[in-house]
């Protein structure tokens, strides 16, 4: 089996840190060139920097993915900076908590259009070029909330969902074109973004306790199965969510 991905150019939104630099980093271990992409182009840079000082190929393109006048100026000359995308991985997200009578209009729709929207129009952005060649891989970071519920977190939830049934809808237009199209779906990762949940004493013993394996997830971890659905190992895997928990969803 073939998990190489030489000569292959993989956009990775949201990878300066957590999840998308663990993804961009072992895509790039595999030969890829890999794409890197925030809100800000220092992050961008700095990222690039040590990619390329551990010996890898990285660029940066920063656009707010959530943003359409920016996303669409970077686009705009994707295929002449980078020759085109052959791997998109949609990584960006973010996440509102309040409850259901406090949770603003604003905010429901901003958690959407990150969520949803973005990885929607970026795969139809990139999608012709991948189509025209007759090989793509869209690879959608969901997470276990697109299978399950949590209270307070609505339009997250709704959004994960909401990106599992786009990526099952994609994999069956596009798959007869030779792209494939599939998600990840996430446990508990020590990243960044959970500081404060693994501070929460009360909150890291739920994680540990829930999850078989008794611990957070590195985001190594994750990034193995990016890899392989991106390579020609995962080649006849289209319109699946697979699930990176430690077997969280498993448990009752």
């Amino acid at each position: 089996m073939d998990f190489r991905l030489d000569g292959r150019r993989a956009l990775i939104t949201g990878s300066t840190r957590g999840l998308g630099l663990a993804i961009a980093r072992a895509m790039a271990e595999q030969g890829a060139r890999v794409i890197i992409n925030s809100r800000s182009i220092d992050d961008c840079q700095a990222t690039v920097e040590a990619l390329m000082g551990e010996g890898h190929d990285a660029h940066a393109m920063a656009f707010d993915a959530g943003d359409g006048p920016s996303r669409e100026a970077a686009l705009t000359g994707l295929d002449n900076s980078t020759g085109g995308i052959d791997i998109l991985v949609n990584n960006a997200g973010i996440i509102h908590r309040a409850p259901l009578s406090e949770f603003a209009e604003e905010k429901w729709r901003n958690v959407l259009n990150v969520n949803l929207t973005a990885p929607f129009l970026l795969a139809q952005a990139v999608a012709p070029g991948m189509v025209q060649q007759g090989w793509g891989r869209i690879i959608n970071i969901a997470s276990i909330m697109g299978q399950i519920g949590r209270a307070t977190i609505p339009a997250y939830v709704s959004s994960k969902h909401g990106l599992v049934g786009l990526t099952k809808t994609l994999a069956i237009e596009l798959g007869p074109h030779g792209v494939t199209v599939n998600a990840i779906n996430p446990g508990y990762f020590a990243t960044e973004l959970n500081i404060p949940l693994m501070a929460d004493a009360d909150f890291d013993a739920m994680v540990k306790g829930r999850t078989p394996l008794g611990r957070w997830g590195d985001p190594a971890e994750l990034a193995g199965a990016a890899v392989f659905l991106a390579s020609d190992a995962g080649g006849y895997v289209n319109g699946a969510s697979l699930t990176v928990d430690g077997g969280m969803t498993a448990s009752l």
